[in-house]
């Protein structure tokens, strides 16, 4: 964009997290000194010809922007600066950012932020936030030598046609860019700024009033009952099996006497000589559950960090950073488990077995996220990761996760195989004809509604926060959906491999971890709803990126499920 440039200064450096999120923080030409009010200050004037080919693509391209809403994002002292104004029913709303713009259409009707001001009134115009009314609240600290300590920043964005740019009023008309202007157009960007003290808020807690204006934790109790209300009904039907289908069974067997009886066998008793045949593709299913331990302990743990305050919002990129790197040391317990699984099904490549384990997800993840890289590399866009950090991501990788994981899969196959309490048949059995609820199709398919379920509200929050980039700070919640969800996983499988047994299909090792990791195709089909009703996304390239990084959540989502 062609606003003012600070000129000659450093970019602030950015850590892992904000780099892989294309959080770039550029320096501002804005300056100020403390308790020194400014009004009406002159930051720099832009004149654009536009008779000539450069310059009106520049003002075409900020007249795009207006139209589609695009915010500037400002901080100072790691606080964002916020935009607060009134909503309905008397409440008040802080944007962490503010329009670039806005646009009056040409039957005179005002989009996005132009209700504000009843001076934006011409057809087919757009109208410039080039002045900026900047309020900083401080907090003196008492009986230390500090001075003060910044508490909140707020602005209001107004628009004024200066009629001398170089020595501004800051009266007068709104600076309007009407659609089908000619000759030459001239901005003038400047700023006022105040300061105030503020004594009732405690600089700890200077974040509250962003948080308090955010959008309804009401719902959130709600969804919470609901995911609730479901475990309970699981966990009721599970225990019921377990406790008397189960009990009677054993009761009955017990009570048996082996000669006359044994002929009558029924249910899953007649699968005991197959139940632990080795299942198809056993080498790739003990790399996914190795891969998929791997993220549900660096979930648990990141997740237990974000609760107890470590990851807030106000750590910029600490989520991301934190998740990255326990992945990265993670590499042990998923090199571990596979190998003990691998071992159990009887297999013996174990050198492939270890490879795949440290490539085959970590590798689709890179490629992907490679892909993506280079298209927004190919857009010119800021968010676009820098070549340096591609190399430290391969090194963290390659240097510290695979060794890991090697150590983890030496371990697990040094140990004893898991021992199996009876023996498989030579010869396998004949699976008599199953009805429509278990076959492996429909069961799979029921198993991952009731996850989703527990999910899909806290789902919509999360995708908020990454694509509409509203702050998202309800770990607490988070963790206990996230708890619910591992026992919803857990309850929903052993309830339809128990059918499925007694209807004396023994092919469960691939169906139990397909039934839960099912709810991953349900969140793609949100994901791809969200995409059509809640995003305004236009062009192929924004496409592909939404869809690229789907892609990876969601493969994420199902070696985690699964």
């Amino acid at each position: 964009f062609d606003f003012c440039q600070a000129e000659g200064k450093k970019r602030p450096s950015e850590n892992l997290g904000q780099v892989l999120f294309g959080e770039r923080i550029e320096p501002s030409p804005y300056r100020f000194t403390f308790n020194k009010e400014e009004t009406c200050k002159s930051v720099c004037t832009k004149t654009y010809d536009t008779t000539k080919p450069e310059d009106k693509q520049k003002l075409d391209f900020l007249k795009k922007s207006m139209l589609l809403n695009y915010q500037h994002h400002w901080i100072v002292d790691n606080m964002p600066v916020t935009w607060c104004y009134d909503v309905e029913d008397n409440q008040r709303f802080c944007n962490p950012g503010f329009p670039i713009g806005c646009y009056i259409t040409e039957d005179g009707r005002p989009k996005d932020a132009c209700v504000i001001n009843s001076e934006f009134h011409e057809k087919d115009t757009f109208y410039i936030f080039n002045h900026i009314d900047i309020k900083i609240y401080y907090h003196v600290v008492e009986n230390e030598a500090l001075g003060a300590r910044l508490v909140a920043a707020k602005l209001e964005p107004k628009s004024y046609k200066h009629t001398h740019p170089d020595n501004p009023d800051c009266s007068g008309v709104p600076m309007d860019i009407s659609n089908k202007a000619n000759g030459e157009v001239k901005i003038a960007y400047t700023y006022s700024i105040s300061f105030h003290e503020e004594k009732n808020i405690r600089w700890a807690s200077r974040w509250d009033y962003i948080l308090e204006s955010m959008p309804h934790t009401h719902i959130q109790w709600f969804s919470i009952m609901n995911s609730l209300v479901i475990v309970l009904f699981l966990s009721g039907m599970v225990a019921m099996i377990m406790l008397r289908t189960l009990h009677k069974d054993i009761a009955r067997y017990n009570q048996m006497d082996s000669t006359e009886d044994a002929q009558e066998e029924f249910g899953w008793k007649l699968v005991h000589g197959d139940i632990f045949r080795p299942p198809r593709k056993g080498m790739l299913l003990s790399v996914f559950l190795g891969s998929g331990t791997q993220i549900l302990i660096m979930t648990f743990v990141t997740l237990f960090f974000a609760c107890l305050g470590f990851l807030s919002p106000a750590n910029r990129g600490a989520l991301m950073t934190c998740a990255v790197v326990l992945w990265v040391l993670l590499g042990t317990p998923a090199g571990y488990v596979a190998a003990r699984f691998y071992k159990s099904f009887g297999g013996e490549k174990w050198k492939t077995n270890v490879l795949l384990t440290s490539f085959l997800c970590p590798g689709i993840v890179f490629a992907d996220f490679f892909i993506m890289n280079l298209i927004l590399w190919g857009e010119g866009s800021s968010a676009a990761i820098p070549f340096g950090t591609l190399v430290a991501i391969l090194a963290l990788w390659f240097c510290i996760s695979v060794p890991l994981t090697f150590i983890g899969a030496y371990f697990g196959f040094k140990k004893n195989a898991i021992e199996h309490p009876v023996r498989t048949n030579q010869i396998p059995r004949q699976i008599p004809e199953q009805s429509f609820y278990t076959k492996p199709l429909p069961g799979i398919i029921m198993g991952g509604i009731l996850p989703f379920g527990c999910i899909f509200i806290q789902l919509f929050f999360i995708l908020n926060s990454i694509w509409s980039h509203q702050m998202y700070y309800m770990f607490g919640f988070l963790f206990l959906v996230f708890i619910i969800l591992v026992i919803t996983c857990s309850e929903a499988t052993i309830l339809l491999c128990y059918f499925h047994l007694c209807a004396e299909d023994y092919h469960w090792q691939w169906r139990s971890f397909l039934t839960s990791g099912f709810t991953a195709v349900y969140f793609l089909i949100y994901a791809i709803h969200y995409f059509f009703s809640k995003l305004q996304i236009t062009g192929t390239a924004s496409t592909i990126l939404y869809f690229g990084y789907t892609m990876i959540m969601v493969l994420i989502f199902f070696l985690f499920t699964g």
